[in-house]
This record gives C-alpha cells, sequence and structure tokens, in this order.
C-alpha cells in the first residue's frame, strides 16, 4: 500500500510546483493583446484567404490595430466592415473600389489548338515548368488545371471545357486566384468594368490565329471604334483602360474574332413596331 502512496504523493507535488510555476510565468510574461485588435478580429470574415497580404484574419487584424496595413484590404468583408474598422481605429474611413477576378482568355476546348495528349501533373504552378507546359499550343492562355479554383476561398472559380471561369457574383476581389495563376492569365479589375479583352498572347495575329480562334489578332478595330480612347495597343494585343471605359459595347461588335469578353446583361429586345394599317 505504502508503494502507492508515496509515488502519488510525489507526482501530486511535482503537480503543483509546476503548475505554480507555469501560473506565475503566465503572468510575468503575459503580453497585452491591444483590445482594438480583438475588435477588428471579430468584425473579419476567417475566410484566411490572404489576400489581403498578410497571414489569415489573425495577421491582418494585428496589422490593422499597429497602423501596418491599409484598413481596407480585406476584400471579403467589402467597404461596411472596413468602415467599421476605420472606426474602431478613430480615423476617417477610406474608400476602395471594389474589384473582380477576370480571366485574360477564352481558349476553351474547342477553340485552341492541342499539340499534345498531356500527362503530367494536373496542376497550373508544376505544369508551368515541365517541357510542354501543358497540352495546348498556346502557352499564354489559361492551362486549365483549376488551380485558381483550389486556392480559392469563396467557391467563385470553377474550369468549364478546360477554362477557368469567375462567378462575378461570388469573387470578392481578394486577388488570391491571380497570385497564384503562373501565367499571369487572371487580373483583377474593377467590378463596374464589364468589357474586356480574354485575351493574353501578346504575338501577331498570324500566330494568334494558328493556335486560337479567338484570340486578339491586333487587328486594332476596336481601338477606332472605341469613342472615349479606352483602348490602346500593347504590341499585338488590345488593352482596354477601365477607368476611361463607359461599358458602352461598341468595341465587342467591331472586334471579328470576338476576342472581347461581354459581362453586360443582356439588353431587353425592342419591342415591335405596330403593323400599319
Amino acid at each position: 500500500m505504502n508503494g502507492m502512496i508515496y509515488p502519488a504523493l510525489v507526482m501530486g507535488g511535482l503537480g503543483v510546483v509546476f503548475g505554480s510555476l507555469l501560473a506565475f510565468a503566465s503572468k510575468k510574461f503575459y503580453v497585452e493583446v491591444d483590445q482594438r485588435q480583438t475588435d477588428i478580429r471579430a468584425l473579419l470574415p476567417g475566410a484566411n484567404c490572404g489576400g489581403c497580404g498578410f497571414p489569415g484574419c489573425d495577421g491582418y487584424a494585428e496589422a490593422c490595430a499597429s497602423g501596418a496595413a491599409k484598413l481596407t484590404l480585406c476584400a471579403a468583408a467589402g467597404p461596411e466592415v472596413a468602415a467599421k474598422i476605420a472606426e474602431i481605429m478613430g480615423v476617417a474611413a477610406e474608400s476602395a473600389e471594389p474589384q473582380v477576378a477576370f480571366v485574360k482568355c477564352q481558349g476553351s476546348l474547342g477553340k485552341t489548338v492541342k499539340d499534345c495528349v498531356y500527362q503530367g501533373a494536373e496542376d497550373c504552378r508544376e505544369a508551368a515548368v515541365v517541357p510542354g507546359k501543358g497540352p495546348s499550343s498556346c502557352t499564354y492562355g489559361c492551362m486549365g488545371f483549376g488551380t485558381c479554383v483550389k486556392v480559392c476561398a469563396f467557391n467563385a472559380i470553377k474550369v468549364v471545357d478546360g477554362l477557368a471561369v469567375v462567378d462575378r457574383e461570388k469573387c470578392v476581389g481578394c486577388g488570391t486566384c491571380a497570385a497564384e495563376c503562373p501565367r499571369g492569365v487572371i487580373a483583377m479589375v474593377p467590378k463596374k468594368s464589364k468589357v474586356q479583352v480574354a485575351c493574353s498572347n501578346p504575338l501577331k495575329g498570324p500566330f494568334v490565329k494558328k493556335v486560337c480562334s479567338v484570340g486578339c489578332i491586333g487587328c486594332t478595330l476596336c481601338v477606332k471604334a472605341c469613342p472615349k480612347e479606352a483602348i490602346e495597343m500593347k504590341g499585338s494585343l488590345a488593352v482596354i483602360d477601365a477607368g476611361k471605359c463607359v461599358n458602352c459595347g461598341l468595341c465587342v461588335s467591331k472586334c471579328p474574332v470576338k476576342a472581347i469578353a461581354d459581362a453586360r446583361p443582356p439588353r431587353p429586345a425592342p419591342a415591335p413596331t405596330p403593323a400599319a394599317q
């Protein structure tokens, strides 16, 4: 019996000693957390997408409270939460224009030339560094392996017919997909921008036509048609300035290869003209 009591007393004594040491250490080395950090963290969505550039929502809340980050970097939370964070910090609320991810490519299956049967890594980042760089002859377009889908915390992207497609309603503009795309095919554009050139191939027209039926061929018809001078040529690739574009759609109608994506809502059909009596 004594053989059981003494070990139990020793272990109990050690527990009391170590517990006391831990309690002392927790008080001695306690670091007080800024209440503003706690309040800011409670406002954030908890997606931990990393779009703000900090390691998760906890890291961003700490950066906001310490003044190391802008208060408008959480695209998932939106401007209303940014205004509340500014109120907590006692500063004037900044305005941030809502952004949305845009895929600068329309090269789905059937529209691009496939020059091999690809058997390799089903990941865009890995496929981009192996010989061949995927099955498509266009080395500037979407690879379609869905790396952007895997990193999107909001289920706003899916791969359809070998092409990444963004759901503009679900996208919060965090930019994670754009940062992970090895070819830079995904760009962040203002959400108000409904018309964009959906091509990333900078080569001249004949070379583009060899690999894709919907790639920009550099004909400049869209540049000439734009009444706001919102389109310029960067090499052989047309680029739309979202700050100047008014979404009139004239460039869309002029593009002979349909390389300009149009996200404007469908316009109602004109009412039929009454028949002459």
